[in-house]
């Protein structure tokens, strides 16, 4: 299939010269991605969108940017973009939060759901619902929904879960993400049921009451930092059906709020195999952590889970696995939009390397300041309207007269425009 390439939100309407079988066999969705959800190819081929105001709706909003299919969305403003209800995306799409300008981009008010589509990838966003928000409604919701890639996202107070990952979904990465401070009336991190093909890496989960996640999946749940849970941390499935949970490398940090039972939930259904996970449970500002014991996996009715030799889930993208400590340093520097850190994301990581003494399960986020400001910033001039810049395109041998060199592939078989977004994640400053 041959997808038309077209520039939106401007006077431009160029085809394209990308064809299908230009794309390599097996292409990840942008470097460093892992995982069952690695091989999305999001707007690939389509046209790019550039979301130019911070408003709910209307023409050059983020509301219509994921309206239709086959986008790859690009932001010439930063800033804080409150929405009055649950914003729902299309098939196909790219999300490239790093391309906005100043201190990046949040979607404030209400969260995003994408159930029931396929082929999505989502890059540096803040999405932070609120008290405003629906009873059991999540920040971030895939129902039904397949081949999707979402990392370096902050999510946060979401009124049930944060994250859903639900009703047979399948092929799912979520990576080197911050979940934190779900509020009233559960509190909980996430519920990943009756999903395949999961995987959870290098995330930080912190100052939930429970399910960080809930694991009723096939998943693999790999270098995750959990910090200040409530009655348990990660929870097993216990369901009447067997799910396969790979626990590799994850390390469990007891916080101000926390119990002893940092592995819980779990019946006989539950098919686990876990190496180099550690676990601190002595919250004094040291980081000391042991060796998780099989005895604390703790069930439902005191069943414990069936413990597997092997792990069961193989993604064709494998994840690069660290230490458990080299998890927590990697969660502490870049997890979450990380490029730069807005002030709720600095105080949840500030908890996190308090080491036990710092930390909250809220209520609702007036407790922590809400929003707060989020600096805009000027995009780069975009004469074209591909994507690309005119400094990048002139530094790179491209027209910055020419709309249609944005949508051309280079020898790694990304799209230029791609290419570009791709490259921004190089500067890593905070």
């Amino acid at each position: 299939m041959v997808r038309n390439f077209k520039i939106l939100c401007t006077t431009f309407l160029v085809p394209a010269s990308f064809a299908a079988n230009s794309i390599a066999a097996g292409l990840p969705a942008f470097p460093g991605a892992e995982g069952f959800g690695a091989l999305a190819t999001g707007g690939r081929g389509g046209s790019v969108y550039h979301v130019t105001n911070l408003d709910d709706a209307g023409p050059g909003s983020f509301r219509d940017a994921v309206s239709q299919p086959d986008r790859i969305i690009v932001f010439d403003v930063g800033g804080i973009i409150k929405v009055n209800s649950q914003l729902t995306g299309s098939n196909n799409l790219t999300i490239a939060g790093q391309t906005a300008p100043g201190e990046g981009i949040m979607i404030s008010g209400h969260g995003i759901s994408f159930s029931g589509k396929q082929n999505v990838i989502v890059r540096h966003l803040r999405l932070r619902s609120g008290i405003g928000s629906s009873r059991g409604s999540k920040v971030l919701n895939v129902s039904g929904g397949g081949n999707m890639i979402f990392d370096h996202l902050s999510i946060a107070w979401g009124r049930w879960d944060n994250l859903g990952f639900t009703e047979k979904s399948h092929d799912l990465t979520l990576q080197n993400c911050l979940l934190g401070e779900a509020i009233d009336p559960q509190r909980f991190g996430a519920l990943i049921d009756s999903s395949t093909n999961i995987t959870v890496v290098r995330n930080l989960w912190t100052n939930h009451s429970s399910r960080s996640p809930k694991g009723k999946a096939h998943m693999q749940y790999i270098n995750n930092v959990v910090y200040n849970w409530g009655g348990t941390a990660y929870g097993g499935g216990h369901s009447g059906a067997e799910w396969n949970q790979d626990l590799i490398g994850n390390y469990f940090i007891k916080g101000p709020n926390s119990s002893n039972t940092y592995a819980g939930q779990f019946s006989k259904t539950d098919l686990v195999y876990h190496t180099g996970n550690l676990v601190d449970l002595e919250p004094d500002g040291t980081l000391k952590g042991r060796p998780v014991k099989e005895e604390e996996f703790k069930g439902m009715k005191e069943e414990p889970p069936t413990f597997k030799p092997e792990p069961f889930n193989k993604p064709s993208v494998p994840v690069k696995i660290q230490t458990a400590q080299e998890a927590y340093e990697t969660v502490v520097e870049t997890a979450g939009a990380y490029l730069h850190r807005d002030k709720t994301d600095t105080r949840l990581i500030a908890q996190l390397m308090s080491l036990g003494t710092e930390g909250a399960i809220i209520k609702e986020e007036s407790e922590v300041g809400g929003p707060g400001e989020l600096a805009g910033g000027e995009a780069p001039k975009d004469t074209d309207r591909d994507g690309m810049p005119d400094a990048y395109e002139a530094k790179h041998g491209f027209n910055p007269n020419d709309p249609a060199d944005g949508a051309k592939t280079d020898a790694s078989g990304y799209m230029n425009v791609e290419v570009y977004i791709n490259s921004l994640l190089d500067r890593k400053t905070r």
